[in-house]
């Protein structure tokens, strides 16, 4: 997993974004802890499962779908089944070790 430390992305209140795989970290927030790391990570398995487009897709869909249902931002954002996922179990650091393939999808209509 490569990580790129830069000034400028992401944008906002973020730390990490994960971008096919390749995390950009803003470096005025300091180094990536283990628990992001593996939170970024998990996003990396949802999108290798998904063929990495379909992942974007997706979560652009949902997150819009989420959003008109919540009409908030960040509520939309951390409904989403794939951050879901990745909160739920960022702190077990053996998770992408015995996680089931496409795991978020039972975290859909919840």
């Amino acid at each position: 997993m490569k990580i790129i430390y830069n000034r400028f992305f992401p944008f906002g209140t973020f730390w990490a974004i994960n971008i096919f795989g390749i995390i950009f970290c803003r470096v005025d927030k300091g180094r990536l802890p283990e628990v992001v790391k593996n939170h970024e990570y998990i996003h990396t398995l949802q999108q290798r499962e998904m063929l990495f487009v379909g992942f974007y897709i997706f979560y652009v869909v949902e997150w819009l779908y989420r959003l008109i249902k919540t009409r908030n931002f960040m509520k939309a954002y951390y409904s989403i089944s794939f951050e879901r996922e990745a909160y739920a179990y960022q702190n077990d650091l053996d998770y992408k070790y015995k996680r089931r393939k496409f795991a978020w999808k039972k975290l859909i209509l919840n």
